[in-house]
């Protein structure tokens, strides 16, 4: 028998799953082909000495992204439209010569067939719906780029890397956590499908941080103030944090459809750990009331902290978290309250009332409620 140890990953699979955001392994700085002949030195080629990624607010990449509200310090850029960095080489490019790409990636195990590593070419002309970077400004030894990105691509927090030939193999920048870029879901590029073609319904669907949220009983209305806070410090990291906890594999984080309903299903504790744990017995030992809270950030925050589901949440607290969680990222989204919910407990799409003999609702039996 063969003393060759069993692979530990089952069926097909090349790689293990590639299902956190934070998780991350390092590109190495040098791929050679073979052995450098004595006497030639890499650091004579072009090599990258600084990167700058104009990633403050009032920089045009954060204001004509609209993600100039984030409290990042970060480059955040919306997907399918282009935004501008800057690379300062140890010498002047010369185009006929020298050859360099960017590199974005997410994840521990980057594939470019998965959509976490994308190798960004640099080209003449830029093609509407592909990755492409093209040369806006050549002076001395600084190049500026304007880089449009996929209306698919994958959002989350990339790591970013500029790789240079030589005629030995590829040297590339090291680990630079400042260079990290968010890429979000983009609502005012025609390409994406979150597309939203009205500029008032942008502003209140995906800009606004503050809102009203109806409860109470369809004879009895209430309304209570709410603050999203989805540009709040630290709220962003952590709705990518919830994808993790979901164990949401990173290629599909492009899909806006796939990423609602993770988020939909994490926001409620039940079942998987998720942000917040659901009560309705008036009693709130160990915990906040429902009604105590008064917005989305300190229930995100507390999750993010304490990696375990915060006490408690009711229906309208549910309903404000989560659309924290899809405004954050990029998906239009607002607070809807349905006075008449059917609740199909045994799942036979239909509402099942049980009778006693005297005509009255037997409670036993009778499970499904509105």
């Amino acid at each position: 028998m063969s003393d060759t140890p069993a692979s530990t990953f089952g069926g097909r699979r090349a790689v293990p799953p590639n299902n956190s955001n934070a998780a991350e392994v390092d590109l190495p700085t040098e791929e050679l082909q073979g052995l450098v002949p004595r006497g030639v030195n890499l650091k004579d080629y072009l090599n990258v000495t600084a990167v700058h990624l104009f990633k403050e607010r009032w920089d045009s990449n954060k204001i004509d992204h609209h993600t100039d509200k984030y409290d990042n310090n970060k480059l955040i850029v919306r997907r399918g439209q282009t935004f501008y960095i800057q690379i300062d080489f140890n010498r002047p490019y010369d185009p006929r010569k020298d050859l360099f790409r960017v590199e974005y990636v997410i994840g521990r195990y980057p594939q470019e067939n998965k959509g976490t590593y994308i190798p960004v070419p640099v080209v003449k002309e830029l093609q509407s719906g592909k990755w492409g970077a093209k040369v806006i400004m050549n002076e001395d030894r600084s190049v500026r780029l304007s880089v449009q990105s996929s209306p698919e691509c994958i959002v989350g927090k990339f790591r970013m890397y500029v790789a240079v030939w030589t005629p030995y193999g590829i040297l590339r920048t090291r680990r630079d956590p400042e260079t990290d870029t968010y890429i979000l879901f983009n609502p005012w590029c025609e390409e994406d499908a979150v597309y939203l073609d009205d500029e008032k319904e942008r502003e209140e669907y995906v800009l606004n941080d503050i809102g009203v949220i109806f409860y109470g009983d369809f004879k009895d209305i209430k309304s209570r103030s709410w603050s999203y806070g989805q540009f709040e410090d630290g709220i962003l990291d952590t709705c990518l944090y919830v994808m993790d906890k979901a164990e949401m594999d990173l290629s599909g984080r492009g899909n806006p459809i796939k990423v609602s309903r993770v988020g939909s299903a994490m926001v409620n504790a039940k079942d998987d750990e998720g942000v917040l744990v659901g009560s309705w017995d008036n009693v709130y030992a160990y915990g906040i009331p429902p009604s105590a809270w008064t917005g989305s950030v300190d229930i995100l925050l507390e999750y993010r902290s304490s990696e375990t589901p915060v006490r408690y949440g009711q229906c309208w607290v549910f309903a404000g978290v989560f659309n924290t969680f899809l405004r954050c990222l990029g998906i239009p989204a607002r607070v809807i309250t349905n006075y008449f919910s059917a609740h199909d407990n045994d799942a036979n799409l239909q509402m099942d009332i049980f009778l006693e003999e005297d005509g009255n609702v037997s409670s036993k039996l009778t499970k499904d409620s509105v």
